[in-house]
């Protein structure tokens, strides 16, 4: 069970007792927003407000209760955390409960409850707006991570809201869209995540998607949310809709959603407001049904101990601590793509003039990205991390390179009050709300980047984005190719660390990086993003599981990751046992620099049927090496119920010793 069954039975008797103790209209009051961004309290029983925020990358800045301005003052500003997709990019647990626990103090630190997030949502196509939101198109790397890291949240009193269940891949008409997904995709591949999430994470709360799953929105439907959420995964925590995912008070009432959210400020004409309470004072609705959302609402109160200011946590935010650790997940977050005739890392001492082209170098994206956007307390660009590490003996030019098409907005209309209308690599393309309509560089920039690599072959290129951009023009001509993401607060200093060898890359790639977007199953096999509906005709073939099942190739493929050092893989070994498979293998550092692997297993069943992927991953382990040194890993997998090739390597692609097959059971 998600929540241990004994404190679970005393929470429920607290929560019953106190319930009843509430009028009709104090329990409206807890099922619905009364602000923006929270619910109301009853002062005379001494209940609090439910306190919300976004988002994944640190608290969100406050704004006005009742409008989408912002407040104004210093007080929001918070440590701005690399985005998911570049934790994902760490492949570390540990930096995952880590990165958690920083932003779940600092939430706790700015006063609030719930924060919405982390988003879990499975990367269907390299075109959704949200991608950088989410951690990968693998259901297996995904739960690794997002169970450690809410449980890192709620360490600080605080509930985290995995979010978007489920089957929210696109942003193009999200709120409508009827996504087509059959059970064994939706078992395998988009659901994994939340089940952990739930059950090994803990997340005390959920929030429901915008969008229609196989014909009922997703804030209702039965099948999603009572009978897998609350009967097969035995959840009794709380339901959260999405802000405007509302449409029906009868349907809202009677389904297992607790809580309805919105953007507008019409807060007692939401559907679970005055109108629940008419339906309910005219007999159409049960009471009851109220009092269960209430009563689970009281029971998260009771685990973040809302109304006993003695045992709850303070938090803190801007914490030197918390600057650190963003800068340390930003380090393991670089992906090396290539990096031919060694031409990495450049050494600081010999450099005496560089040249630095592309805005992306002097921009700064914590405030972009839609719900995502941070108020952060600064900013290290790349620019400004090359700069401060070279310091003044080498000169540092920069030029903008590329002209932006977009024109800026004359409007104060904050883009939220706007959300529920239809509304793209920086956060004008990587953002909610949009998806973009290919893979391509935006503002000519492959134009540019061949044109450099004309002048200079040994121009070294830096791609930032949240999700992978098409290199077809120029990738042959490059021979050193780094991938950033959107990496927090630190992210320029950590960039320039790799760079200039203070710290070798141990990145790799949560998701598969597609020659083009028509190479990913949701645009050959199934449909993206639809129109009504969505077909997700690819069915489990999702990221790598179809492009190495079909033959096809990546640009860089799913686990790829290079290092200033070399490892080497022998003595691997595997026991079965009806409990799990435990993988073993010793690598070694055969280079001549400090530097961490990501051993990777991934399991290929032997015999495969046509609705089977090639192969899945299903463990890995990180790991740090001395030049010399030799480590014996041990990897714990999912037992073996049918005869399976185990392949070990550094990533999809290049495996470097097989287990011919483990024992079945």
């Amino acid at each position: 069970m998600a929540i241990y069954e004994s404190e679970s039975r005393k929470l429920r008797t607290r929560a019953e007792e106190l319930m009843r103790k509430l009028t009709l209209d104090e329990k409206i009051g807890m099922v619905h927003g009364a602000q923006l961004f929270q619910t109301k309290g009853v002062e005379r029983l001494g209940i609090p407000p439910l306190k919300m925020s976004d988002g994944p990358m640190g608290v969100r800045q406050e704004f006005h209760a009742a409008s989408w301005i912002p407040e104004g003052t210093s007080r929001d500003y918070v440590t701005y955390l690399p985005c998911n997709s570049a934790l994902a990019s760490t492949w570390n647990r540990e930096l995952a409960y880590e990165t958690g626990s920083v932003l779940g103090e600092e939430t706790r630190g700015r006063g609030k409850d719930v924060i919405l997030g982390p988003g879990v949502n499975i990367k269907r196509s390299p075109l959704c707006g949200r991608n950088f939101e989410y951690f990968s198109e693998d259901p297996y790397l995904t739960k690794e991570l997002a169970a450690p890291f809410i449980r890192g949240v709620q360490n600080w009193d605080v509930a985290a809201c995995v979010k978007h269940f489920a089957a929210n891949n696109q942003e193009t008409e999200r709120l409508w869209v009827d996504v087509e997904v059959d059970e064994k995709a939706l078992r395998e591949i988009y659901l994994p995540a939340f089940h952990d999430a739930v059950e090994k994470g803990g997340s005390y709360t959920i929030m429901a998607a915008y969008n229609r799953l196989n014909g009922q929105h997703c804030y209702y439907n039965e099948h999603l949310l009572k009978e897998i959420l609350r009967d097969e995964w035995e959840y009794e925590g709380v339901v959260i809709s999405d802000w405007g995912g509302v449409h029906d008070t009868e349907l809202a009432a009677g389904a297992q959603q607790d809580i309805e959210m919105s953007v507008t400020d019409d807060f007692d004409d939401y559907y679970m407001a005055r109108p629940l309470k008419e339906k309910i004072k005219n007999g159409e609705i049960s009471e009851t049904v109220l009092d269960e959302k209430v009563v689970r609402i009281l029971m998260l109160m009771f685990r973040l101990h809302m109304m006993d200011r003695e045992k709850r946590k303070r938090g803190s935010y801007n914490t030197p601590e918390h600057r650190e650790k963003a800068l340390e997940v930003a380090r393991e977050s670089i992906v090396l793509l290539k990096n031919e005739n060694a031409r990495l890392p450049l050494d600081p001492d010999k450099v005496k003039k560089l040249l630095v082209i592309g805005e992306n170098a002097d921009c700064m994206h914590a405030a972009g990205g839609g719900s995502a956007e941070i108020k952060a307390l600064y900013e290290t660009t790349p620019l400004m991390g090359i700069c401060a590490l070279l310091g003044g003996n080498a000169e540092v030019r920069f030029a903008k390179g590329y002209i932006r098409d977009e024109q800026p907005s004359d409007t104060e209309v904050n883009w939220q009050e706007t959300s529920l209308e239809n509304g793209g690599l920086n956060h004008e393309h990587d953002s909610e709300g949009n998806d973009r309509a290919d893979m391509k560089l935006p503002y000519e920039q492959d134009i540019l980047i061949k044109e450099l690599l004309n002048a200079n072959p040994k121009t070294v290129i830096v791609l930032t984005g949240g999700s992978p951009v098409e290199m077809g023009e120029w990738i042959d001509s490059a021979d050193t190719v780094v991938w950033n993401w959107y990496a927090g607060l630190e992210g320029g200093r950590a960039l320039a660390e790799v760079l200039f060898g203070a710290v070798n890359p141990s990145g790799k790639l949560p998701e598969t990086f597609y020659r083009r977007h028509t190479d990913c199953s949701a645009h050959v096999l199934g449909e993206f993003p639809g129109g009504d509906k969505v077909s997700y005709k690819e069915g489990v073939f999702v990221g790598y599981r179809y492009n190495d099942s079909f033959h096809v190739e990546p640009q860089f493929c799913f686990g790829h990751g290079l290092s200033y050092t070399t490892f080497q893989y022998s003595e691997a070994a595997a026991d079965a046992s009806e409990e799990e498979t435990t993988i073993y293998c010793t690598v070694e550092n055969t280079g001549k620099t400090a530097g961490k692997e990501t051993v990777q297993v991934y399991f290929a069943p032997v015999g495969r049927k046509n609705d089977e992927p090639v192969q899945e991953l299903k463990g890995f382990e990180k790991i740090s090496l001395m030049p010399g040194e030799k480590k014996r890993v041990e990897i714990h997998a999912e037992p073996c119920r049918r005869k399976m090739e185990i392949r070990i390597g550094a990533s999809s692609r290049d495996i470097r010793t097989v287990i011919c097959t483990c024992t079945v059971f």
